[in-house]
C-alpha cells in the first residue's frame, strides 16, 4: 500500500496550532468545556481526573445532530466537510488536521481521513504516516478509539492526538511509572501494573516519518490481544515517539462513566460531583478493568 504523500511542512504544525486556536476562539467555532482536576491514586498510578464545569454547549450540538437525523434520515458527520474555522494543515494527500470543536484539554487536534471510512476500521499505513508527520513536530499522545464501544463518538475515522505534559508536575503521562516494569514475550510486553488484557511495545523515535515499522508493531500488538482482521473488537490504541500500548474492550461505560483511550493513559473525565465521588468510591484503575476485558 501507498504510503502517501506527505504535504505538511516540516517544522510548521505547533505554530499552526496556536494560530487557528487563537482565531477559532475568537470567531466562536471552538468552543471549549472547561473543566477542574485533581489527581486521584490507585495502584501506584497518580490519575488526572477532570471535571467538566458546564456541558450546555455540546449538550445544544447533540441535540442539533439529532434533529438533523431526524429530518434527514443520515447520520451527520461533522469531518465532511469539515468546519473551515477548525482546520489547522492539510497533513498528506489523505489526511488533514483539525481542531477538537469541544475540547476539553488545549491544543486538543484530529487527524481524519478526507475521504469517509468506518472508525471501527483497521489503522494503515496511510495512518501512521500521517500520525508521524504530525509527533514529528511536537510531542504528543496520539490515540483511537476504535468504535462507540471504545469511546468513538463519530463513525468517520480519526485519530486524535494532545499535547505533552498532561500535567506541570509529575510524569508526562500517568501511567509511565507503569512502563518501566514491561514484561516482554517476543516482540510485545504487558505492563504488571494493569489488571486486563493489554500488549505494550517501545517505538524508536528515530521511526519519526516511519509509517511502515509502526503498522508492523500495530499488527503485532493486535494479535497479542487476540484482535485481528477477521475478529477484530472494539480497543483502544495509545502512542507516543516511544511507545505503543493496546487495550481491548467489553464496555463503552462504567456506571454512567463514559472511558476512552485517555483513560488507559491514566486521565479520566466525569460529568458532574456524583461521578467524581462514584470514581472515588470505585477506584479509577478498577474503573478501567471494568470496561476493559480481564
Amino acid at each position: 500500500m501507498a504510503q502517501g504523500k506527505i504535504l505538511l511542512k516540516p517544522g510548521t504544525l505547533w505554530t499552526s496550532v496556536k494560530e487557528q486556536t487563537e482565531y477559532a476562539l475568537q470567531c466562536g467555532a471552538l468552543l471549549s468545556i472547561p473543566t477542574e482536576f485533581e489527581f486521584v491514586e490507585q495502584d501506584n498510578v497518580r490519575f488526572l481526573v477532570r471535571i467538566l464545569s458546564n456541558l450546555n454547549r455540546k449538550k445544544a450540538a447533540d441535540e442539533k445532530q439529532k434533529k438533523q437525523y431526524a429530518t434527514s434520515g443520515q447520520e451527520f458527520n461533522p469531518f465532511l466537510p469539515y468546519e473551515e474555522d477548525l482546520f489547522v494543515a492539510d497533513i498528506s494527500d489523505t489526511h488533514v488536521c483539525i481542531l477538537n470543536k469541544f475540547n476539553v484539554v488545549d491544543y486538543h487536534l484530529l487527524i481524519i481521513t478526507r475521504d469517509f471510512e468506518e472508525q471501527e476500521s483497521l489503522l494503515t499505513l496511510e495512518d501512521f504516516t500521517a500520525m508521524w508527520a504530525c509527533l514529528a513536530d511536537f510531542d504528543g499522545l496520539a490515540f483511537y478509539n476504535s468504535g462507540k464501544t471504545a469511546g468513538a463518538s463519530q463513525r468517520h475515522k480519526h485519530l486524535q492526538l494532545v499535547p505533552l505534559p498532561f500535567a506541570s508536575s509529575g510524569p508526562q503521562i500517568p501511567i509511565e511509572p507503569l512502563l518501566k516494569a514491561a514484561r516482554f514475550q517476543d516482540l510485545s510486553a504487558t505492563l504488571p501494573g494493569l489488571p486486563f488484557i493489554h500488549a505494550f511495545a517501545p517505538l524508536d523515535s528515530n521511526w519519526v516519518r516511519g509509517g511502515q515499522a509502526t503498522l508492523e508493531v500495530y499488527r503485532t500488538l493486535l494479535d497479542a490481544v487476540g484482535l485481528d482482521a477477521r475478529q477484530l473488537g472494539a480497543y483502544n490504541l495509545l502512542v507516543t515517539r516511544e511507545w505503543m500500548l493496546i487495550v481491548p474492550r467489553s464496555q463503552e461505560h462504567f456506571h454512567s462513566i463514559s472511558v476512552n483511550s485517555l483513560g488507559f493513559a491514566g486521565a479520566l473525565l466525569v460529568r458532574n460531583a456524583a461521578e467524581m465521588e462514584l470514581l472515588k468510591a470505585e477506584g479509577p484503575m478498577t474503573i478501567l478493568k471494568n470496561v476493559a476485558i480481564s
